[in-house]
């Protein structure tokens, strides 16, 4: 083809779409990235980096109540929500100018606008047409709200990080990472919450077992959660909602929010003006190496039917850099990876839960723990660590781990590390453990009966 603008165009500038940028301009390419909303992506700006620091915010009841047992008595006053939120909303900007000089620095052309594509290697902003040799697709994805009676009076996570006011009683719909770690802040923040999930159990697809932990946790904290039921309707009823259950009950709230999924932010893409196939749940489709049905379009991060983890499209990025301008092919490797959930306790994991490990290996070792941290033999809280491991008994290596309990992310992710190289149960037992700590119980743990 004739001389183009750019080498690469990339269509939004959440964590997949910068870190693809970046590199490429760093080797060598020439790149714009276009974002029409703010740097960063969902990630940055209404996910979590502002769920994280909400996490700690509603953290601080509990450990305030914590502290008395170790002689301090705190007069805690009321949270002061609005000063929460604006600094929260600070840090977010200036997370946004740091983005901003990345890419600059990085050599790569920034436009702010609404992308379209025209054709395979066109793309049009505000007005203004831009050719590329290849365009990159990550504008990532946004909360799904489903149709029924009264959907207007429901907000989602993204508005959620901007309320006026905190409501006294709230209930989240859903049974994902964000409504099981929003029914956790909120509590925390002094809210009463209901959680309400279509399923039998929240959290589909994590290890059965430490699901129920956590349920049982937060129950034990003050959370209401309704599982096997569902919203038919909500009407608004002086000042406050009134939702009818598929079960007949009635739950009058001061707010309520959704949290049901994402879908990928296709709206007004242009897609329709190229062959890019869509995948039957409405993910665009791509190959190993990113590439969509038409050549000169790749796609990464949550606009795929992939992980939808923040470290996932970073990784995505920086492989599509690498193949399209390093010449390396190399095939991203997706087992093993490490994921938080920062609900209150919070939940780690990585590799595979009891269910699936007995399904892949057959014939497994389950080794569990179930204890009270030793901050509160002295605290007086009532919450409980639980950890696990599961081990392919054939090659002895461990293929799992599972933690519930303060600082799990931070726990799991080392441990990720090993499992990750292979280690084996053996390397486990061998490695000496630090006293006292909740981690030291991963190389001492017995065998569970089952």
């Amino acid at each position: 083809m004739s001389e183009t603008d750019y080498d690469l165009f990339v269509i939004g500038a959440g964590s997949g779409g910068v870190r693809a940028a970046r590199m490429s301009s760093g080797f060598g390419a020439k790149v714009a990235i276009a974002e029409s909303r703010y740097l960063g992506g969902t990630c940055v700006n209404v996910g979590c980096v502002p769920k994280k620091l909400f996490s700690y915010a509603a953290h601080y009841r509990e450990d305030f109540s914590d502290a008395k047992g170790f002689g301090w008595d705190c007069e805690v006053q009321e949270l002061d929500w609005p000063r929460l939120r604006d600094n929260k909303t600070k840090e977010i900007e200036r997370l946004n100018g740091i983005y901003g000089n990345l890419l600059r620095n990085a050599g790569v052309e920034l436009i702010n606008g609404h992308a379209r594509i025209i054709d395979p290697n066109t793309v049009e902003v505000e007005g203004k047409q831009y050719t590329a040799k290849s365009i990159l697709i990550s504008v990532g994805g946004w909360p799904f709200i489903p149709e029924f009676p009264g959907r207007e009076f429901a907000i989602s996570s993204n508005e959620f990080f901007y309320l006026e006011h905190l409501p006294k009683h709230a209930v989240i719909v859903g049974g994902g990472y964000i409504a099981t770690e929003f029914a956790g802040i909120l509590h925390g923040l002094g809210v009463d919450v209901e959680q309400i999930y279509r399923g039998d159990l929240f959290l589909r697809g994590f290890d059965s077992e430490i699901r129920a932990q956590l349920a049982e946790e937060m129950r034990a904290k003050g959370i209401k959660l309704r599982f096997n039921d569902n919203v038919a309707e909500i009407i608004k009823k002086d000042g406050r909602y009134q939702l009818t259950l598929e079960s007949g009950e009635n739950v009058v709230t001061d707010q309520v929010l959704y949290a049901t999924g994402r879908k990928p932010l296709l709206d007004g893409l242009g897609l329709e003006n190229t062959s890019v196939s869509l995948t039957d749940e409405g993910y665009i489709a791509v190959d190993q190496g990113f590439k969509t049905t038409e050549p000169s379009i790749y796609a990464v991060g949550d606009v795929t039917a992939g992980m939808e983890l923040t470290p996932v499209a970073l990784a995505e990025g920086m492989n599509l850099a690498k193949r399209l301008f390093k010449g390396d092919q190399t095939v991203l490797d997706y087992s093993f990876i490490p994921t938080a959930i920062f609900s209150q306790p919070n939940l780690a994991t990585v590799g595979f839960s009891e269910e699936d490990a007995r399904e892949r290996y057959g014939d497994i070792a389950v080794f569990t723990s179930r204890f009270t941290h030793l901050k509160h033999t002295l605290s007086g809280n009532m919450t409980k660590t639980f950890l696990k491991l599961i081990v392919d008994k054939a090659s002895d290596k461990v293929v799992g781990a599972h933690m519930m309990g303060d600082d799990a992310g931070e726990i799991i992710q080392g441990i990720a590390v090993a499992i990750k190289a292979g280690a084996t149960k053996a390397d486990f037992d061998s490695t000496i453990g630090i006293h006292p700590t909740v981690a030291e119980e991963f190389v001492t743990m017995r065998e569970a009966s089952r």
